[in-house]
């Protein structure tokens, strides 16, 4: 009886134990189903966001597209564009606030909330990002051409014309840059002053190049000078004072191949008797125009020097 007992009482010892394993089994197991609950939930509110996010994007898309024309098509530049990216991201926040559902005190929803104003912006940001810097190298460009054309055209120094371009550059990226951004225009502006500063040296070395080359033609020409000035010396000592007067007289004689030439130069006579046939004397007849000394067989010069 005793050992019935017994063993009775084994048999309910490991029932009861049993039952409590399962217990506790059961509470563990019930967590994952809670879970599954709150990732619906979070799946249900990203949906839904991502719905508004979506048709946020789309009307935004329209006035990048515009801003794009401008910029990268047409080669403008949008004066107000850091103006008109902020106004445009502002207004796609605004929007996506508007139409998102209310989140109310629940926290998966409002980060779910958070998650895709951050993903809207982002999104919106990267285009307008691109044209920002295409913009600036249009502002580059533009400082660029100035800073050539008043180095050039003026007579004020290259340091002057850099610091009037640089300061055009830096007006124009300054309207371009949105202000709630981490657009920089550094580097633009870093380029702009380096291809300014090899333009300058390479316009110097030139202007050298040049100065150099005027002094070495002046320094010839003032020892030509003053080699004629010892060649009239030695000409005045050898025959005296010469004449300013420099005449030249030419007569062909007609109906012959006879050329007479004289010259009176520096106080000097020269006379010279050639023949040299007359190319032309069968259209001109045979005795020329004239048959004495005319204008076509009597050829003069006079040169005076003072």
């Amino acid at each position: 009886m005793r050992t019935c007992l017994f063993a009775l009482a084994i048999i309910a010892s490991l029932s009861s134990s049993a039952t409590a394993s399962w217990s506790s089994r059961s509470s563990v197991v019930s967590p994952p189903s809670f879970v599954m609950a709150i990732r619906g939930g979070a799946n249900e509110y990203e949906t839904k966001f991502e719905t508004v996010k979506s048709g946020v994007i789309e009307k935004a898309s329209k006035k990048i597209e515009d801003a794009r024309r401008k910029i990268v098509d047409e080669n403008s530049i949008i004066p107000d564009f850091g103006a008109q990216a902020e106004q445009i991201i502002s207004t796609a926040i605004e929007e996506f606030s508007r139409s998102a559902p209310s989140t109310s005190d629940d926290t998966v929803a409002s980060t779910a909330y958070a998650l895709k104003l951050s993903e809207l912006e982002t999104t919106l940001d990267a285009p307008l990002q691109v044209l920002y810097l295409r913009q600036l190298a249009l502002l580059r460009e533009q400082a660029l051409s100035s800073y050539r054309s008043a180095s050039k055209a003026s007579e004020s120094s290259d340091y002057e014309a850099m610091l009037a371009a640089d300061a055009q550059f830096l007006r124009g990226a300054e309207s371009s840059t949105r202000k709630s951004s981490a657009w920089t225009y550094d580097s633009e502006r870093s380029h702009l002053q380096n291809v300014m500063n090899e333009f300058a040296q390479t316009t110097k070395k030139l202007t050298e190049t040049r100065i150099q080359s005027s002094q070495q033609q002046s320094t010839a020409m003032q020892f030509l000078q003053h080699q004629q000035q010892m060649i009239q010396q030695l000409q005045m000592q050898l025959y005296g004072q010469s004449s300013p007067w420099n005449v030249g007289v030419a007569y062909r004689i007609p109906d012959t191949n006879f050329n007479l030439q004289g010259s009176y130069q520096q106080g000097r006579a020269n006379f010279q008797l050639s023949c040299v046939p007359d190319e032309y004397a069968p259209m001109l007849g045979p005795n020329g125009f004239t048959n004495g000394v005319g204008p076509g067989n009597l050829g003069l010069s006079l040169n005076l020097s003072i």
